[in-house]
């Protein structure tokens, strides 16, 4: 098939325009001498599911706006393989996430800089995370940011009773978890604005879609990084039938996720080059850290059926839905107007620690698949889902073949290491002692899930096998620091110039937070040093 030129020279190439995309977008094409090329493989974002907020349950298999990836069969996990969903439309995964907006704690880019991200430290990331936001201005946080984060508007009488079961548990209200400390119990901050999703297409790139020098390309498959002289050139990719090599005078930005990145950085042989000539390509850079260190939060869940009939499992059957979609379509407000995590907590599974190793979420519902969410169940329930914060287990992603469209063997090896499993087994018996709280057990008409004779280590730790699942924050493929990582402290890929990666690929360590705000900030920091600021 014959390769056409696209459009001239760029200065910037960017890579998907999911998280990081769009803010590279917004803050490179500021600078109006910029030419600035933004390449997506998914479409516009224009359905209703993308912007209902409880429409996250219909797009997290819809191929329409999803790539709809799997894990290979987990030996730590009972060889089950696992759905995993990752955003293919503008705003890529914040079109379909569950919204909640979680930066990570100090300690966790702290220790990024101690481990050779030089320039990474909580106090050099703060400026760029308070310039995302627009939620409240002080010290911690930032107000008049484009990214729009919102506090839940009305407490649902059960998720009350959690954060008073909190207390008794010893765990004090905390006001603003993306403060100065996260441990304790809250409601989850979200990207909702107004009843609708706002995610990271709404807030950074619909603003400035009439820039000169933006130029926006949808339905574009990239096939491979074009490279000569030891420097990426441009990026070749499909659209419309027809195959186009665009041209980057200027610098490549990968942006394009933890598991589209290093994909396409192997199969244009700039991976392992053991891998490269494994599929027939030629070695243009050996970088055999690309595809490694995969990393993820794996969640538990704790499930009770609820006494009386006042949980979300209620409101989203007819006709009561029918009443809630009228509701939001007149007012933006009601059940749809809900992320899918009303409340959770930070916490310790041990009291010698320093830090909270797990995170949990609250919901009053309950579902009828593994993981957190699924299809809600027909009778009245409450689910605490949990999960380690830092998991010590270690992935991978790698091409199986040499043509990019085929997806790449996905494998996180969740529960492979001794600590993990350890940690799965105390977050569920914390949970239990949440949901055992007197606060708690007057809703409570009997634990469904695991079962109340599931009580030894090695039950739980059972159950966790078989029934946990991701909570789709892979991150960690093309790590970032030091000699020995493939991508420099800066975001440059080591062995060719011209090329940066910015998304949550490059995190070294998995964040003790949802991924999406930390991604974001890495964008934001990227585009920072690119334009030569001290924050973007």
């Amino acid at each position: 098939m014959s390769v056409e030129p696209f459009e001239g020279d760029w200065d910037h190439i960017i890579v998907g325009a999911g998280s990081a995309g769009c803010v590279l977008a917004n803050r490179l094409t500021a600078d109006p001498r910029r030419r600035v090329l933004l390449l997506e493989s998914g479409g516009e974002a224009r359905h209703p599911y993308l912007h209902v907020p409880a429409g996250f349950l219909k797009t997290f298999r819809d191929p329409r706006f999803n790539w709809n990836f799997s894990t290979e069969p987990g030996p730590g996990v009972d060889g089950r393989a696992m759905h995993t969903p990752r955003g293919r439309v503008l705003g890529g995964s914040s079109a379909i996430n569950g919204h909640l907006w979680v930066r990570g704690s100090a300690r966790d880019f702290d220790d990024w800089a101690q481990a050779g991200c030089r320039g990474w430290s909580h106090a050099d990331v703060l400026p760029h995370f308070r310039s995302l936001e627009d939620y409240r201005d002080d010290a911690h946080r930032g107000a008049g940011g484009p990214q729009h984060v919102s506090d839940i508007p009305a407490l649902h009488p059960i998720v009350a009773a959690f954060l008073e079961g909190g207390a008794e548990c010893g765990l004090a209200r905390n006001p603003d978890y993306n403060g100065a400390a996260q441990e304790g119990v809250f409601t989850y901050q979200r990207s909702i604005r107004r009843g609708r999703r706002f995610s990271a297409a709404s807030a950074f790139l619909a603003p400035i879609r009439n820039r000169a020098n933006l130029r926006i390309v949808t339905g574009a498959m990239v096939l491979r990084i074009e490279t000569a002289l030891g420097r990426a050139t441009g990026i070749t990719f499909a659209r419309d039938g027809r195959v186009q090599t665009a041209h980057a005078k200027g610098e490549i930005v990968l942006a394009a996720g933890a598991i589209g990145s290093p994909h396409l950085l192997q199969v244009s042989g700039l991976g392992p080059a053991a891998l490269s000539q494994a599929l027939g390509l030629p070695v243009i850079a050996n970088n055999p850290g690309i595809g490694e260190n995969l990393q993820d939060h794996y969640a538990m869940r704790v499930v009770h059926r609820v006494t009386r009939p006042v949980t979300l499992n209620e409101q989203a059957r007819p006709p009561r839905l029918w009443w809630e979609m009228a509701r939001w379509l007149l007012t933006r407000r009601g059940m749809l107007a809900y992320s899918p995590a009303h409340a959770g907590a930070f916490a310790r599974s041990r009291g010698t620690l320093d830090e909270p190793d797990l995170q949990f979420v609250f919901t009053p519902a309950s579902y009828s698949e593994e993981g957190v969410t699924g299809q809600l169940q027909d009778v009245p329930g409450m689910t605490i889902g949990v999960w380690q914060c830092r998991p010590e287990s270690r992935g991978f992603v790698r091409a199986r073949d040499a043509d990019p469209r085929q997806a790449p063997a996905i494998q996180p090896n969740y529960l492979m290491a001794a600590e993990d499993r350890e940690a799965a087994i105390n977050g569920l018996r914390i949970a239990r002692r949440l949901l055992g709280t007197r606060a708690l057990a007057a809703w409570s008409a009997a634990e469904t899930a695991p079962g109340a004779g599931q009580v030894s280590d090695d039950a739980l730790l059972a159950y966790a096998r078989a029934k946990g699942a991701t909570v789709y924050h892979l991150c960690g493929t093309c790590r970032m620091g030091g000699e020995g990582a493939p991508v420099t402290p800066e975001l440059r890929l080591r062995g060719v110039d011209g090329l940066l990666v910015a998304d949550a690929s490059v995190m070294p360590r998995i964040v003790s937070a949802n991924t999406n705000a930390t991604t974001m900030m890495i964008a934001a920091k990227a585009a920072a040093m690119m334009l030569g600021q001290p924050c973007g």
